[in-house]
């Protein structure tokens, strides 16, 4: 059966009349988040620990800022915007004892409450509004007057208007106007994992890495390896985005079309898939959650070791360069140690 697609006309913000929202974090999907809500007429205030870097950045959007248990107190509706690995603390510390009934929590993605680190109890509403675009994505549509599609889901419903409140929320972030579909935290928590570790962010980077690598140890020339494995994987993606795998293959010459069809699938073969199928395993048995959950408990010695190396790969040096030439790309002002709301985009 097809899903349904809530639009503008599906959900209504006077359900946020004299209600306060809170959200909790003011990272990449919280800055988003709240300046949305903000400029479409709700009251929202900004939940932070007391030394975040964040909080000058709220303050200067505009945001009233509280220590995160105040927020809690103060608010109706509120929205745990803080990294997955750190909720269960900030629930345990500064939420759970401030919750009271009648209240919402509302998550952007189901991992603590589908991994069951976070709890909540059952005289409290529990649901989801997760856009499917990074934060800084979801900030820019709103500002243009569209909207990134996003997801709802209802995990809990005492108070038989959770789902009114996430519409409502969803079309205070914009997401009505790219539309709003219902699902499950168990289906977006896995198939967002899933998404993210084999095709949007793992797989593309291991793909995009080993063809430089590849051409490179060939003898090419590195911006020539970056222009053929990198840069034109936007120009690709873009079409499959405005008219999927069918209509980027109407746009491209004959002889990308024939390489497309006939030696794509020697690449990306069945043992791919197989080995996809397993990370899938992993994600549904919670695996993955766990070694997660432990590699940030030890300090995220391995990760940070990983980002490390990675941050330091010949694509990364050489793409900095001609990226400064291309006078129509925004260039990413990212400073390091900086919060995620402090990101800027300019052009040249």
């Amino acid at each position: 059966m097809p899903a349904k697609i809530h639009t503008d006309k599906d959900a209504d913000l006077k359900v946020f009349k004299g209600k306060t929202l809170a959200v909790l974090g003011f990272g990449s999907q919280g800055h988003a988040h709240a300046l949305n809500l903000k400029e479409s007429g709700c009251k929202v205030i900004i939940g932070l620990y007391p030394k975040s870097k964040s909080r000058e950045v709220a303050k200067k959007a505009g945001f009233e800022v509280f220590d995160t248990d105040e927020a809690v107190r103060r608010a109706e509706v509120i929205m745990v915007a803080i990294p997955d690995t750190k909720q269960a603390a900030a629930y345990k510390k500064d939420i759970e004892p401030n919750l009271k009934a009648g209240k919402t929590l509302l998550f952007s993605h189901g991992f603590s409450i589908l991994y069951k680190t976070i709890v909540p109890p059952k005289n409290v509403n529990v649901i989801m509004v997760a856009p499917k675009g990074p934060g800084h994505i979801v900030r820019r549509q709103y500002t243009e007057g569209k909207g990134v599609p996003t997801l709802i889901a209802i995990h809990q419903n005492p108070g038989k208007d959770a789902k009114k409140i996430a519409l409502a929320w969803a079309k205070g972030i914009g997401g009505t106007r790219g539309g709003v579909m219902e699902t499950t935290f168990k289906e977006e928590t896995e198939t967002d994992l899933f998404g993210e570790q084999t095709v949007l962010c793992g797989g593309a980077s291991a793909l995009v890495q080993a063809g430089f690598e590849t051409l490179i140890e060939a003898g090419y020339s590195p911006e020539m390896a970056y222009f053929e494995c990198l840069h034109e994987l936007k120009l690709i993606v873009d079409l499959m985005n405005e008219a999927g795998i069918a209509g980027m293959r109407f746009s491209i010459s004959e002889t990308a079309k024939w390489g497309d069809v006939h030696v794509g699938p020697k690449i990306v073969d069945a043992s791919v898939k197989k080995r996809m199928k397993q990370q899938l395993k992993e994600i549904e048995s919670g695996k993955f959650a766990k070694e997660w959950i432990a590699e940030y408990a030890s300090g995220c010695k391995k990760f940070n070791a990983i980002r490390k190396k990675e941050a330091a790969h010949p694509i990364e040096k050489v793409g900095a360069k001609l990226r400064s030439t291309m006078s129509w790309i925004k260039q990413s002002k990212i400073k390091k140690g900086a919060s995620q709301a402090s990101y800027t985009s300019s052009s040249k």
